[in-house]
């Protein structure tokens, strides 16, 4: 995978697999650690907790995929309010591949895919 525009290599990673060499900085963008998962297999550099969606927010969108449009309105909303969490999170981008680690089953409905798409718009200043 190339790096995306703004030169930064934003991975995703269920934090159920395995960590690899590759994954550079692994950072958990949960709220909630992941269950059943040790501190020591998850192998974390960064937890960031308020880069989550709020309980609210996660509580309505329940993983329904019909809802992730609203969803991600949503929580680019909530994200604009974290803009400290958002630079430090960008900074370590700037210094090499960054690995985002989430909890859920849907790989394709989660936080850490709407936070990878909010920071590549911030990125490409469409933010």
């Amino acid at each position: 995978m190339a790096k995306n525009r703004g030169g930064l290599d934003i991975r995703l990673k269920r934090a159920y697999d395995d960590p690899a060499d590759g994954d550079g900085c692994r950072i958990l963008v949960d709220r909630i650690w992941p269950r059943g998962v040790s501190k020591d297999d998850l192998a974390l550099d960064h937890w960031l907790k308020d880069l989550a969606p709020s309980t609210d927010l996660r509580k309505w969108f329940g993983h329904d995929p019909q809802k992730w449009d609203g969803f991600k309105e949503r929580y680019f909303k909530e994200l604009d309010g974290c803009s400290g969490a958002i630079d430090q999170l960008l900074e370590w981008g700037r210094q090499g591949r960054i690995t985002l680690i989430y909890g859920a089953k849907d790989t394709g409905h989660n936080n850490a895919v709407a936070l990878k798409a909010y920071l590549e718009k911030k990125i490409a200043g469409k933010l």
